[in-house]
């Protein structure tokens, strides 16, 4: 058996003390298994090279009474050991041979067996002998794992898809596409009773006049992105059918979105009225190229610079001055001509159009080229017009 090398004096590392401890022939065994609640024990055991000596002082037949005996070089390495590594103080009754090291694993170590020539590889003293006898102990194997950092599900990117255009009258947000657009404006693309159309073949009969009690009020007006809107005061309201409807706002479309026999029209202005229950009738005024009108003029000179911002005009507005002198009408039940296109509205179209200047057409063409949706199909309405 090797003779034990003397230890080194003072706080030796424990890298020395484990390096000593291989010249002795010892072996470092690591591997108690992890325990339920996350804890991963492992072991050293570190045999004795030569039978077990006491850890108390001892007479010897040759020594004088009372003195002291030298303490044993394995008791002194099991002892730094032990408070270098947070060991028992006490070594195990069953196994005095040995020093068992229990220590809390962090939780990024995984406990996994390995093959006794595994941990001997890693853990053995450069000499043959030692390599040998650890090679011959059961070993397991403490390895640290790089903790993988996975990302949380609630801050994954999302592809969310990219929202649906604004309605328009071009592009993807077109006519063709209003229905598809939200599913508020299906009625867009399913309705039966939709406007604007081709007012033809209408059944002459004598229509009840439209009773227009329109009054000068103050107004304000708005380009909302879609035309040049123009709301106005309470007060102004028509009479038709038995119902009254008040006037809340008219608006510009160019070119007009009505045609009559399939004639088109420059521009149209519509009208557009509510009754208490919340119905809506619609009076569609004809504009077509000629002199100049002072009211369309009046609503051109308030444009607002910034679109959705409402100007408040300094002067009044009397919606009379949009009226034709003659006043006979076609009417049909048909939809709003805009997203989401509701239906049940009662619209009527003055027979006789109202000239507007070729400069104030330009205006409104200057801000809106084209805002008119296209005819659709009157699938056998009823039209009735004015004898």
């Amino acid at each position: 058996m090797p003779a034990l090398p003397p230890l080194p004096r003072g706080r030796a590392s424990v890298l020395a003390l484990a390096l000593l401890c291989g010249l002795a022939g010892g072996v470092v065994r690591a591997g108690e298994a992890a325990s339920a609640t996350g804890t991963a024990a492992a072991s050293a055991t570190v045999p004795a090279t030569a039978p077990a000596k006491a850890t108390k002082a001892e007479a010897s037949p040759e020594s004088p009474i009372g003195a002291r005996v030298a303490p044993d070089p394995m008791e002194r390495l099991r002892a730094r050991l032990a408070q270098r590594l947070g060991a028992m103080s006490a070594p195990d009754p069953a196994h005095p041979d040995e020093l068992r090291i229990v220590s809390r694993a962090h939780p990024s170590m995984a406990v996994e067996p390995a093959s006794a020539a595994a941990a001997a590889a890693a853990l053995a003293p450069a000499s043959a002998s030692a390599s040998a006898s650890a090679s011959a102990a059961p070993a397991q194997v403490v390895r640290a794992m790089h903790p993988v950092r996975r990302r949380p599900a609630s801050a994954a990117v999302a592809h969310a898809a990219p929202p649906a255009p604004a309605w328009d009258y071009a592009g993807p947000g077109g006519p063709d596409a209003w229905g598809r657009l939200k599913p508020e404006f299906a009625t867009c693309a399913s309705g039966t009773r939709q406007s604007p159309i081709d007012i033809r073949d209408g059944i002459k009969v004598e229509l009840a006049p439209i009773r227009f009690d329109y009054q000068p009020g103050a107004f304000d007006v708005i380009d909302d992105g879609h035309t040049v809107q123009v709301n106005v005061a309470p007060g102004s309201a028509i009479e038709v059918l038995g119902r009254r409807y008040a006037l809340v706002q008219f608006h510009f479309h160019r070119p007009a979105e009505e045609r009559i026999d399939g004639k088109p029209f420059d521009m149209v202005v519509h009208l557009v009225h509510r009754d208490s229950e919340g119905r809506i009738a619609i009076v569609a005024v004809l504009l077509e190229r000629g002199s100049a009108l002072k009211v369309v003029q009046n609503v051109w000179n308030n444009l607002p610079l910034e679109q959705r911002v409402a100007l408040a005009a300094p002067g009044m507005l009397n919606p009379n001055e949009l009226l034709p002198t003659e006043r006979s009408y076609y009417t049909y039940m048909g939809s709003r001509t805009t997203p989401p296109c509701t239906e049940g509205v009662l619209w009527m179209v003055m027979k006789t159009p109202v000239p507007i200047s070729a400069e104030q057409i330009a205006v409104f063409a200057h801000l809106y080229p084209m805002n008119a949706r296209p005819i659709q199909p009157a699938r056998g309405r009823l039209i009735k017009e004015s004898n």
